[in-house]
């Protein structure tokens, strides 16, 4: 477990970008200068650039032995279960953004390696309601049924649609009893464990429960055991709060987790929600952790799968993916993928790289690396990308230098995007190519609809030089993003969806 000109349409978390496109490349003056013209702009025909109705589907399929999911973006017409409340806008998606991302910046600077903010109700505009990316999972008992091997809740086969989050350590879900308001209203059943076989409230005092940090929320004598005879027994409780104000609280339980059909992992633990604070999205069931901290997916199927996972950001009218796993035959530098190391931090829940120049046009911008000092964040949840403000001068300058052909307007009704152009009534138009050099020499050549949103340059400043950058999600569409914790670095794989 993203939008140019392209309307305030299927927006999700991930992806802001509506370019749903198919792209011409434009003409040179003969084949060394189509070549070099290729390598310097796209030419995106604007009849591509609106949102699709239909699904395309998924493009390719995971390679190798690795275990995957479908993921999809909300407001898509590929999400198997679509929202009927319109999209929020894109200033309202950006207005979270910035919120957010300050949040995590405080945290992922924190020398406390379980910190979590409590913040009180932001004021901002919009709550968070899972923008975000979406993949099923199974929780619950595996029994015997007609021959067949399924998943028992409620009697019936179940699977869970989760929000992605590589912010967060704890994964969670709603369980009975989830009475409202206290919890929200969800497309999918409500997870009851008490009808699952293997479920078990991890013990107050135990490891487990230790090992929550400032997770933890203390235990409680209110059991979900069905024997009354361990009643008296404590249970551990856990409790998430996100950046943006909202939270989630309640047992903390194993049980089997069941990703794909035949892959299972007993005794997973996760937070089992009775209560919520702030807006969530009826779209999902909860979050599926994928932090770098203990409790995390990634840790949990580490052993498994070579502590390493993947996922592969859609545009807004296909299919992407989540996969847990590596590189066949790599550790995030071979199999096409470009690789970059991760950067040491006081805090594991994150993952840090270097980024150390940005190419416009084919040109490298006059930026020294060290203004990247900072280090920037990868995370799934960001949408835009946050370059420190020198780097951000230089790229919007290079940007609109190549891009003078064109009528600048005002942003409007996204006003924190500060580069924007009125492509009205035109066939085509030709992006300037946008890269992203990170240490290690990988190069991320992003598509055109990672470089524009709604007609606006898709980039954003921090506050300062000094500050932690975000790699959005609107950036990493279409490629593969691998998360090689046991290699320790991060690789890129183009056109992987």
């Amino acid at each position: 477990m993203v939008s140019s000109s392209a309307s305030s349409g299927p927006l999700a978390l991930v992806l802001l970008l509506s370019i749903s496109s198919s792209i011409a490349h434009g003409a040179g003056a003969g084949a060394g200068g189509d070549e070099e013209r290729r390598q310097r702009f796209t030419v995106v025909q604007t009849s591509h650039l609106q949102p699709q109705s239909i699904c395309s589907g998924l493009k390719v399929i995971p390679s190798g032995n690795r275990t995957w999911v479908p993921l999809h973006r909300p407001y898509s017409p590929c999400s198997p279960s679509s929202s009927p409340s319109p999209p929020p806008s894109l200033l309202e998606i950006l207005q979270w953004d910035q919120f957010r991302t300050a949040s995590v910046r405080r945290r992922a600077m924190s020398d406390d390696d379980d910190v979590v903010e409590y913040p009180d109700t932001p004021h901002v505009e919009v709550q968070q309601i899972d923008f975000g990316l979406q993949a099923p999972f199974g929780y619950g008992s595996v029994a015997a049924a007609g021959g067949s091997r399924r998943l028992m809740a409620d009697g019936d086969p179940t699977s869970q649609t989760m929000a992605i989050d590589t912010t967060i350590d704890v994964p969670w879900i709603q369980c009975r009893p989830c009475p409202i308001p206290q919890c929200y209203p969800q497309r999918d059943a409500l997870f009851d464990p008490t009808r699952s076989s293997t479920a078990a409230p991890v013990p107050c005092g135990s490891r487990a429960c230790r090992a929550l940090g400032n997770y933890g929320n203390g235990c409680s004598r209110r059991s979900l055991r069905r024997s009354s005879n361990n009643s008296s027994r404590s249970d551990c409780n856990y409790r998430v709060a996100y950046s943006d104000g909202r939270a989630t609280s309640g047992t903390y339980m194993t049980d089997t987790l069941t990703i794909s059909p035949g892959i299972t992992f007993p005794n997973f633990r996760f937070g089992c929600s009775h209560s919520v604070r702030g807006r969530f999205s009826g779209q999902t069931s909860g979050t599926m952790s994928l932090g770098g901290g203990r409790q995390s997916l990634r840790s949990q199927t580490a052993s498994a799968y070579g502590d390493a996972f993947s996922y592969c950001v859609p545009q807004p009218s296909a299919s992407g993916f989540l996969s847990l796993g590596g590189a066949i035959g790599s550790s995030g530098s071979g199999s096409g993928f470009a690789s970059t190391p991760l950067v040491a931090t006081a805090n594991p829940t994150f993952y840090v790289v270097r980024l150390q120049g940005i190419d416009v046009a084919g040109r490298r911008l006059n930026v020294p690396p060290a203004v990247f000092s900072a280090g920037t964040l990868m995370d799934s949840s960001a949408v835009v990308t946050q370059l420190p403000p020198t780097a951000y001068r230089a790229l919007r300058r290079a940007f609109r230098n190549a891009m003078r052909r064109y009528r600048r307007v005002p942003a409007g009704g996204k006003q924190i995007l500060d580069t924007c152009y009125d492509f009205e009534g035109l066939g085509n138009v030709t992006v300037p190519a946008v890269s992203l050099v990170f240490s290690g020499g990988a190069v991320v050549r992003l598509e055109p609809m990672a470089v524009m949103m709604e007609g606006c340059l898709a980039f954003v400043p921090t506050p300062a030089d000094s500050d932690l950058g975000f790699i959005g999600n609107v950036q990493q569409q279409t490629h593969e993003v691998l998360y090689d914790v046991g290699a320790r670095n991060v690789g890129f794989r183009r056109g992987a969806c």
